[in-house]
């Protein structure tokens, strides 16, 4: 499987997870893998959808002016092929002073692709009138060619079998100058792959952001002229219907419309792969507004009426003077392009639903923030390795409130959320334990102070500075608890924890009374204990002097005997 076109690259540092250009990709041919966006080449139109809505401009179109600065210093004429909305790009810049610019830089001449326009539109008028064609679809839009030749085959045998009118026009000029280096300039990344593929007609391609880029490093500024020409009708074909405006649209019996963008284009070929148009004449372009709405126009401007009005006050009332070549001259084959991978069988996509936590139709919200239009075409992707199932945000948000509330629902701690206005946002089972609430509806949206003191919630929103373990007593519910209250910034929330402690608390007062009480008790027995002592040392002292006067008497009457 080709990973990515040659003319797109991709900066993998500066893809950022959001999906943007799966959501914008008319063909999904995004894969997503690693946390990185992957185009996928052979399913890619490049329609260049991807390049302008990226937020990160992690696309990039492939620069190809250092190829033909090369060509430059071959000796060769080097001819530019000038796209017709030049004009909308460069306001008020004609053919004439983007001549005189570029031969600054070197080229030997400028024509405009409008020229191939008119060789392209001569023909196709051709093959109304000759050719019994049911249906004919316009070739000029290489995006929109790729996507029949790789999404709609059915519809390949109503593709005009016709070169484009860069083309005709490259391949008209190396005619007139065999030697030639042919480069075209425009707004469309699919000409690089068109370029590249046919080879052999239009050496290089550049974007107008290369060439004005190229244009200031050189210091060459663009003269404000405009040309006047009657004889270039073509110049309209860069807007939506531009290439009806240029036909004569007599074929008898044929129905001629626009389309624009690639839904309305796709929409259109269903019905007629399902049989349900015949007998028109259908220009199709990929961009909405056609080639002035082109997905690299200098710095992705959107102007749409005032670029449809520089065109048309730029486009004259007749066709430009060319030598229109033999039929068989500008034949051009497309073939189908495979591309799809093996459709999963109903059972896997069954399986990854249920994985994402779709078990019924209900449960598939189909909400496209993962870039898909139904749950169902995610599903699809992640069997054939497109996508993942981490895409999904329901799925995650659910994934992660489910974790979340698992937690906050069984911890044993008390958590109330406040917003900065002090109005209660969240509160778990614990909490409500704690303060005697009945039911959450009770307290949710209400200040905080109808059932806590909010003091501290106000210090810590003032200050910044969060409350860790504080052990603190309502009174209003006779309940001890250990709060910490943190105030998260990002989310502009205050967080209070509270750990009930209220039985160690009661066990403590218990253990001090116990404490208090022994110690009383001991006092008690230790004052009994003393007067007893002093009592039997007071006795003992009498005695023992009775004893004495006795014994001293006993002695002296023995002595006076």
């Amino acid at each position: 499987m080709t990973t990515m076109p040659n003319c797109l690259t991709l900066k993998k540092s500066n893809c950022k997870n959001c999906y943007k250009c799966i959501r914008y990709c008319p063909v999904k041919s995004i894969r997503f893998s690693g946390n990185q966006a992957h185009i996928i080449g052979n399913e890619c139109i490049l329609c260049g959808h991807c390049f302008v809505v990226c937020p990160q401009n992690a696309k990039e179109v492939v620069d190809e002016t250092e190829k033909v600065k090369v060509f430059l210093q071959s000796g060769d004429p080097v001819i530019v092929s000038l796209a017709p909305s030049f004009i909308a790009n460069y306001d008020g810049v004609g053919i004439g002073a983007m001549r005189r610019a570029l031969k600054k830089l070197g080229f030997f001449d400028v024509e405009e692709t409008a020229q191939g326009a008119t060789i392209v539109k001569t023909e196709y008028e051709r093959m109304l009138k000759e050719d019994d064609r049911d249906i004919i679809i316009s070739s000029c839009c290489h995006s929109i060619n790729l996507l029949i030749q790789k999404y709609f085959p059915v519809a390949l045998e109503y593709l005009a079998d016709v070169v484009s009118p860069m083309q005709a026009h490259c391949g008209d000029i190396k005619k007139r100058y065999p030697n030639a280096k042919t480069v075209f300039i425009g707004p469309c990344v699919a000409k690089k792959d068109e370029a590249e593929h046919y080879s052999g007609i239009v050496d290089a391609v550049l974007t107008f952001d290369e060439l004005t880029e190229w244009l200031k490093k050189e210091q060459i500024e663009l003269e404000q002229e405009l040309d006047a020409d009657e004889n270039s009708r073509a110049r309209f074909f860069p807007t939506t219907g531009g290439v009806l405006k240029t036909m004569a649209q007599d074929a008898p019996g044929y129905t001629y419309l626009a389309l624009d963008g690639v839904e309305n284009c796709m929409s259109a070929l269903k019905d007629i792969e399902s049989g349900k148009i015949h007998k028109c004449f259908i220009e199709m372009s990929s961009c909405v507004g056609s080639c002035i709405g082109g997905p690299v126009m200098e710095k992705n401007h959107r102007s749409p009426v005032q670029d449809y009005m520089a065109v048309a006050s730029f486009a004259g009332p007749k066709d430009f003077d060319v030598h229109q070549p033999r039929p068989v001259e500008l034949k051009k084959q497309f073939t189908y392009i495979e591309h799809k991978l093996a459709p999963p069988s109903e059972t896997e996509i069954a399986a990854v639903l249920r994985q994402m936590g779709k078990f019924k139709p209900a449960d598939e919200l189909n909400c496209g923030t993962c870039g898909y239009n139904s749950c169902r075409e995610k599903a699809i992707a992640i069997c054939q390795g497109k996508a993942e199932i981490s895409m999904c945000l329901p799925f995650l948000k659910d994934k992660a409130e489910s974790f979340s509330d698992t937690i906050v629902k069984n911890t044993p701690n008390g958590l109330i959320v406040l917003n900065e206005n002090l109005e209660v946002q969240q509160i778990n089972a614990a909490a409500k334990k704690i303060m005697n609430i009945r039911t959450s509806s009770d307290v949710l949206g209400e200040p905080v102070i109808r059932i806590l003191d909010p003091t501290v919630f106000v210090n810590v929103l003032q200050s910044g500075k969060g409350v860790r373990d504080q052990r603190v007593y309502l009174a209003e519910y006779k309940r001890y608890v250990e709060q910490t209250i943190v105030y998260d910034r990002d989310s502009h929330l205050l967080i209070g924890i509270m750990r009930d402690v209220s039985d160690e608390e009661t066990e403590k007062e218990k253990k001090e009374s116990i404490s208090r009480q022994t110690i009383e008790v001991a006092d008690r027995v230790v004052d009994k204990q003393m007067r007893i002592v002093q009592e039997i040392a007071s006795l003992l002292g009498e005695t023992a002097a009775e004893t004495k006067i006795a014994l001293t008497k006993l002695k002296e009457s023995i002595a006076n005997e």
